[in-house]
Protein backbone atom coordinates (compact mmCIF):
# COMPACT_ATOMS: atom_id res chain seq x y z
CA UNK A 1 0.00 0.00 0.00
CA UNK A 2 2.88 2.38 0.82
CA UNK A 3 4.48 1.64 -2.55
CA UNK A 4 1.13 2.29 -4.25
CA UNK A 5 0.80 5.68 -2.54
CA UNK A 6 4.35 6.70 -3.44
CA UNK A 7 3.85 5.63 -7.04
CA UNK A 8 0.59 7.55 -7.24
CA UNK A 9 2.21 10.67 -5.80
CA UNK A 10 4.81 10.58 -8.58
CA UNK A 11 2.11 9.93 -11.17
CA UNK A 12 0.04 12.79 -9.77
CA UNK A 13 2.94 15.22 -10.08
CA UNK A 14 3.59 14.16 -13.68
CA UNK A 15 -0.10 14.31 -14.60
CA UNK A 16 -0.52 17.79 -13.14
CA UNK A 17 2.60 18.96 -14.95
CA UNK A 18 1.27 17.56 -18.21
CA UNK A 19 -2.14 19.13 -17.66
CA UNK A 20 -0.51 22.47 -16.86
CA UNK A 21 1.62 22.38 -20.03
CA UNK A 22 -1.24 21.39 -22.34
CA UNK A 23 -3.76 23.81 -20.83
CA UNK A 24 -1.27 26.68 -20.86
CA UNK A 25 -0.38 26.14 -24.51
CA UNK A 26 -4.01 25.78 -25.57
CA UNK A 27 -5.07 28.93 -23.73
CA UNK A 28 -2.32 31.02 -25.27
CA UNK A 29 -3.11 29.61 -28.70
CA UNK A 30 -6.56 31.21 -28.53
CA UNK A 31 -7.06 34.36 -30.59
CA UNK A 32 -8.64 36.17 -27.61
CA UNK A 33 -6.45 38.75 -25.87
CA UNK A 34 -6.90 38.94 -22.06
CA UNK A 35 -5.46 42.47 -21.99
CA UNK A 36 -7.98 43.65 -24.60
CA UNK A 37 -10.84 41.99 -22.69
CA UNK A 38 -9.84 43.78 -19.48
CA UNK A 39 -9.23 47.14 -21.14
CA UNK A 40 -12.47 47.14 -23.13
CA UNK A 41 -13.18 47.69 -26.79
CA UNK A 42 -12.71 51.45 -26.67
CA UNK A 43 -9.28 51.31 -25.00
CA UNK A 44 -6.29 52.69 -26.84
CA UNK A 45 -3.40 50.55 -28.00
CA UNK A 46 -1.19 52.13 -25.33
CA UNK A 47 -3.65 51.19 -22.59
CA UNK A 48 -3.78 47.61 -23.82
CA UNK A 49 0.02 47.48 -23.97
CA UNK A 50 0.29 48.80 -20.40
CA UNK A 51 -2.14 46.14 -19.14
CA UNK A 52 -0.27 43.42 -21.03
CA UNK A 53 3.00 44.58 -19.46
CA UNK A 54 1.41 44.72 -16.01
CA UNK A 55 0.12 41.15 -16.34
CA UNK A 56 3.42 39.88 -17.73
CA UNK A 57 1.83 38.94 -21.05
CA UNK A 58 4.52 40.79 -23.00
CA UNK A 59 7.13 38.20 -21.97
CA UNK A 60 8.01 35.18 -24.14
CA UNK A 61 5.68 32.23 -23.74
CA UNK A 62 8.37 30.04 -22.18
CA UNK A 63 9.17 32.72 -19.59
CA UNK A 64 5.49 33.12 -18.72
CA UNK A 65 5.11 29.38 -18.23
CA UNK A 66 8.26 29.15 -16.12
CA UNK A 67 7.03 31.96 -13.87
CA UNK A 68 3.69 30.15 -13.51
CA UNK A 69 5.42 26.88 -12.62
CA UNK A 70 7.58 28.60 -10.01
CA UNK A 71 4.48 29.94 -8.32
CA UNK A 72 2.72 26.58 -8.68
CA UNK A 73 5.57 24.77 -6.90
CA UNK A 74 5.05 27.19 -4.02
CA UNK A 75 1.31 26.57 -3.91
CA UNK A 76 0.46 29.80 -5.72
CA UNK A 77 -2.15 29.42 -8.48
CA UNK A 78 -1.66 32.98 -9.64
CA UNK A 79 -3.79 36.09 -9.50
CA UNK A 80 -7.03 36.64 -11.40
CA UNK A 81 -6.75 39.15 -14.23
CA UNK A 82 -10.32 40.41 -13.87
CA UNK A 83 -11.04 40.03 -10.13
CA UNK A 84 -7.56 41.04 -8.91
CA UNK A 85 -7.67 38.28 -6.29
CA UNK A 86 -5.60 35.18 -5.65
CA UNK A 87 -6.97 32.26 -7.64
CA UNK A 88 -6.44 29.91 -4.71
CA UNK A 89 -8.69 32.06 -2.51
CA UNK A 90 -11.38 32.23 -5.21
CA UNK A 91 -11.38 28.46 -5.70
CA UNK A 92 -11.34 27.81 -1.95
CA UNK A 93 -14.39 30.04 -1.52
CA UNK A 94 -16.32 28.17 -4.25
CA UNK A 95 -15.07 24.66 -3.44
CA UNK A 96 -17.48 23.83 -0.55
CA UNK A 97 -20.53 24.45 -2.74
CA UNK A 98 -19.17 22.20 -5.49
CA UNK A 99 -18.26 19.47 -2.99
CA UNK A 100 -21.79 19.50 -1.57
CA UNK A 101 -23.31 19.27 -5.03
CA UNK A 102 -20.82 16.58 -6.05
CA UNK A 103 -21.58 14.42 -3.01
CA UNK A 104 -25.35 14.80 -3.42
CA UNK A 105 -25.24 14.10 -7.17
CA UNK A 106 -23.07 11.00 -6.78
CA UNK A 107 -25.32 9.71 -3.97
CA UNK A 108 -28.42 10.08 -6.17
CA UNK A 109 -26.90 8.45 -9.23
CA UNK A 110 -25.35 5.56 -7.29
CA UNK A 111 -28.49 4.71 -5.29
CA UNK A 112 -30.80 5.07 -8.28
CA UNK A 113 -28.43 3.39 -10.73
CA UNK A 114 -27.69 0.41 -8.49
CA UNK A 115 -31.37 -0.11 -7.71
CA UNK A 116 -32.39 0.01 -11.37
CA UNK A 117 -29.44 -2.12 -12.47
CA UNK A 118 -30.22 -4.86 -9.96
CA UNK A 119 -33.91 -4.72 -10.87
CA UNK A 120 -33.13 -5.05 -14.58
CA UNK A 121 -30.71 -7.95 -13.99
CA UNK A 122 -33.18 -9.86 -11.84
CA UNK A 123 -35.94 -9.27 -14.41
CA UNK A 124 -33.66 -9.91 -17.37
CA UNK A 125 -35.45 -10.10 -20.70
CA UNK A 126 -38.76 -8.88 -19.32
CA UNK A 127 -40.67 -5.63 -19.56
CA UNK A 128 -38.90 -4.14 -16.52
CA UNK A 129 -35.49 -4.88 -18.01
CA UNK A 130 -36.37 -3.29 -21.35
CA UNK A 131 -37.95 -0.26 -19.65
CA UNK A 132 -34.92 0.33 -17.41
CA UNK A 133 -32.50 0.05 -20.33
CA UNK A 134 -34.58 2.43 -22.43
CA UNK A 135 -34.84 4.90 -19.56
CA UNK A 136 -31.09 4.68 -18.92
CA UNK A 137 -30.38 5.35 -22.60
CA UNK A 138 -32.62 8.42 -22.50
CA UNK A 139 -30.94 9.55 -19.28
CA UNK A 140 -27.37 9.37 -20.55
CA UNK A 141 -28.39 11.03 -23.84
CA UNK A 142 -30.42 13.94 -22.46
CA UNK A 143 -28.62 17.30 -22.26
CA UNK A 144 -28.13 18.61 -18.74
CA UNK A 145 -29.84 21.93 -19.41
CA UNK A 146 -32.97 20.19 -20.73
CA UNK A 147 -33.26 18.02 -17.62
CA UNK A 148 -32.55 21.02 -15.39
CA UNK A 149 -35.22 23.18 -17.04
CA UNK A 150 -37.81 20.36 -16.89
CA UNK A 151 -37.16 19.78 -13.20
CA UNK A 152 -37.34 23.51 -12.54
CA UNK A 153 -40.64 23.83 -14.37
CA UNK A 154 -42.27 20.86 -12.64
CA UNK A 155 -40.96 21.06 -9.09
CA UNK A 156 -40.09 24.74 -8.67
CA UNK A 157 -42.59 26.60 -10.87
CA UNK A 158 -45.65 24.32 -11.06
CA UNK A 159 -45.53 22.53 -7.71
CA UNK A 160 -43.40 25.12 -5.85
CA UNK A 161 -41.78 22.38 -3.75
CA UNK A 162 -38.22 23.63 -4.13
CA UNK A 163 -36.55 27.03 -4.74
CA UNK A 164 -35.59 27.85 -8.30
CA UNK A 165 -32.03 28.88 -7.54
CA UNK A 166 -29.63 29.77 -4.79
CA UNK A 167 -27.54 28.04 -2.17
CA UNK A 168 -27.61 27.59 1.58
CA UNK A 169 -30.36 25.16 2.57
CA UNK A 170 -30.96 21.43 1.92
CA UNK A 171 -33.90 22.37 -0.32
CA UNK A 172 -31.57 24.22 -2.67
CA UNK A 173 -29.48 21.13 -3.37
CA UNK A 174 -32.34 18.77 -4.27
CA UNK A 175 -33.01 19.82 -7.87
CA UNK A 176 -29.33 20.24 -8.91
CA UNK A 177 -28.51 16.86 -7.36
CA UNK A 178 -31.46 15.23 -9.11
CA UNK A 179 -30.37 16.74 -12.42
CA UNK A 180 -26.89 15.28 -12.08
CA UNK A 181 -28.02 12.04 -10.46
CA UNK A 182 -30.83 11.12 -12.84
CA UNK A 183 -28.63 11.67 -15.89
CA UNK A 184 -25.68 9.80 -14.39
CA UNK A 185 -27.76 6.93 -13.04
CA UNK A 186 -28.16 5.50 -16.54
CA UNK A 187 -24.45 4.61 -16.72
CA UNK A 188 -24.56 2.94 -13.33
CA UNK A 189 -27.74 1.03 -14.17
CA UNK A 190 -26.29 -0.40 -17.36
CA UNK A 191 -23.00 -1.33 -15.70
CA UNK A 192 -24.63 -2.89 -12.63
CA UNK A 193 -27.01 -4.87 -14.84
CA UNK A 194 -24.13 -6.29 -16.88
CA UNK A 195 -22.07 -7.14 -13.80
CA UNK A 196 -25.04 -8.65 -11.96
CA UNK A 197 -25.98 -10.88 -14.90
CA UNK A 198 -22.42 -12.19 -15.02
CA UNK A 199 -22.34 -12.80 -11.24
CA UNK A 200 -25.77 -14.46 -11.15
CA UNK A 201 -24.49 -17.06 -13.62
CA UNK A 202 -21.57 -18.05 -11.39
CA UNK A 203 -21.39 -21.49 -9.80
CA UNK A 204 -21.53 -20.25 -6.22
CA UNK A 205 -24.85 -18.50 -6.95
CA UNK A 206 -26.28 -21.73 -8.34
CA UNK A 207 -25.07 -23.49 -5.20
CA UNK A 208 -26.78 -20.89 -3.02
CA UNK A 209 -30.02 -21.44 -4.91
CA UNK A 210 -29.67 -25.21 -4.52
CA UNK A 211 -29.31 -24.74 -0.76
CA UNK A 212 -32.68 -23.02 -0.70
CA UNK A 213 -31.55 -19.46 0.08
CA UNK A 214 -34.08 -16.76 -0.67
CA UNK A 215 -33.75 -14.72 -3.84
CA UNK A 216 -33.29 -11.50 -1.87
CA UNK A 217 -30.43 -12.99 0.18
CA UNK A 218 -28.73 -14.34 -2.93
CA UNK A 219 -28.98 -11.01 -4.73
CA UNK A 220 -28.02 -8.62 -1.92
CA UNK A 221 -25.72 -10.81 0.18
CA UNK A 222 -23.85 -12.85 -2.42
CA UNK A 223 -24.26 -11.30 -5.88
CA UNK A 224 -24.38 -7.53 -5.39
CA UNK A 225 -21.11 -7.13 -3.42
CA UNK A 226 -19.23 -8.89 -6.21
CA UNK A 227 -20.83 -6.63 -8.82
CA UNK A 228 -19.88 -3.36 -7.13
CA UNK A 229 -16.25 -3.11 -8.28
CA UNK A 230 -17.09 -1.28 -11.54
CA UNK A 231 -19.24 1.13 -9.50
CA UNK A 232 -16.32 2.01 -7.24
CA UNK A 233 -14.16 2.78 -10.27
CA UNK A 234 -16.91 4.95 -11.78
CA UNK A 235 -17.34 6.90 -8.54
CA UNK A 236 -13.64 7.68 -8.59
CA UNK A 237 -13.97 9.05 -12.12
CA UNK A 238 -17.14 10.98 -11.28
CA UNK A 239 -15.41 12.83 -8.45
CA UNK A 240 -13.20 14.58 -10.98
CA UNK A 241 -15.93 15.02 -13.57
CA UNK A 242 -18.30 16.59 -11.07
CA UNK A 243 -15.61 19.00 -9.93
CA UNK A 244 -15.40 20.59 -13.35
CA UNK A 245 -18.27 19.23 -15.41
CA UNK A 246 -21.23 20.84 -13.63
CA UNK A 247 -20.91 24.20 -15.35
CA UNK A 248 -24.34 23.96 -17.00
CA UNK A 249 -26.10 22.79 -13.84
CA UNK A 250 -24.47 25.47 -11.71
CA UNK A 251 -25.39 28.12 -14.27
CA UNK A 252 -29.05 27.05 -14.50
CA UNK A 253 -29.55 26.83 -10.75
CA UNK A 254 -27.32 29.76 -9.79
CA UNK A 255 -25.09 27.42 -7.79
CA UNK A 256 -21.92 29.24 -6.64
CA UNK A 257 -19.38 26.49 -7.37
CA UNK A 258 -16.11 26.31 -9.25
CA UNK A 259 -17.94 25.31 -12.42
CA UNK A 260 -19.68 28.67 -12.50
CA UNK A 261 -16.37 30.33 -11.63
CA UNK A 262 -14.73 28.61 -14.61
CA UNK A 263 -17.53 29.68 -16.95
CA UNK A 264 -17.17 33.30 -15.86
CA UNK A 265 -13.40 33.07 -16.34
CA UNK A 266 -13.81 31.65 -19.85
CA UNK A 267 -16.05 34.57 -20.81
CA UNK A 268 -13.43 37.01 -19.51
CA UNK A 269 -10.41 35.04 -20.81
CA UNK A 270 -9.13 34.99 -17.22
CA UNK A 271 -6.32 32.51 -17.79
CA UNK A 272 -5.13 32.08 -14.17
CA UNK A 273 -8.62 31.02 -13.02
CA UNK A 274 -9.04 28.64 -15.97
CA UNK A 275 -5.65 27.12 -15.21
CA UNK A 276 -6.45 26.84 -11.50
CA UNK A 277 -9.82 25.16 -11.99
CA UNK A 278 -8.33 22.76 -14.55
CA UNK A 279 -5.52 21.72 -12.22
CA UNK A 280 -7.88 21.29 -9.26
CA UNK A 281 -10.16 19.14 -11.42
CA UNK A 282 -7.22 17.03 -12.62
CA UNK A 283 -6.10 16.57 -9.03
CA UNK A 284 -9.63 15.51 -8.07
CA UNK A 285 -9.66 12.87 -10.83
CA UNK A 286 -6.32 11.44 -9.67
CA UNK A 287 -7.43 11.40 -6.01
CA UNK A 288 -10.76 9.86 -6.95
CA UNK A 289 -9.06 7.02 -8.79
CA UNK A 290 -6.65 6.55 -5.88
CA UNK A 291 -9.56 6.27 -3.45
CA UNK A 292 -11.19 3.74 -5.77
CA UNK A 293 -7.97 1.69 -5.87
CA UNK A 294 -7.79 1.70 -2.07
CA UNK A 295 -11.44 0.76 -1.58
CA UNK A 296 -11.51 -2.01 -4.18
CA UNK A 297 -9.54 -4.55 -2.07
CA UNK A 298 -11.79 -3.77 0.90
CA UNK A 299 -14.89 -4.65 -1.13
CA UNK A 300 -13.32 -7.69 -2.78
CA UNK A 301 -10.45 -9.23 -0.74
CA UNK A 302 -9.36 -11.20 -3.81
CA UNK A 303 -7.93 -7.96 -5.20
CA UNK A 304 -4.54 -6.88 -3.96
CA UNK A 305 -3.03 -3.49 -4.64
CA UNK A 306 -0.01 -3.79 -6.86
Amino acid sequence: MVFLLLRRLVQTALILLGVAVITFLLLYALPADPARMIAGRSATAQTVANIRRELGLDQPLLAQFWNYLQGLFQGDLGRSYAQKTDVGALIAARLPATLILMAAGIAVEVVLGVFLGVLAAVRRGGFVDRFVMMASFVGVSAPQFVAALLLLYVFAVTLAWFPMSGFGTPAHVVLPALTLGVLGAGWYARMVRSAMIDVLNQDYVRTARAKGLSSARIVFRHALPNALLPIIAMIGIDIGQFMSGVVVVEAVYGWPGIGQLAWQAIQQVDIPIIMGVTLVSALAIVLGNLIADILAPLVDPRIRAR
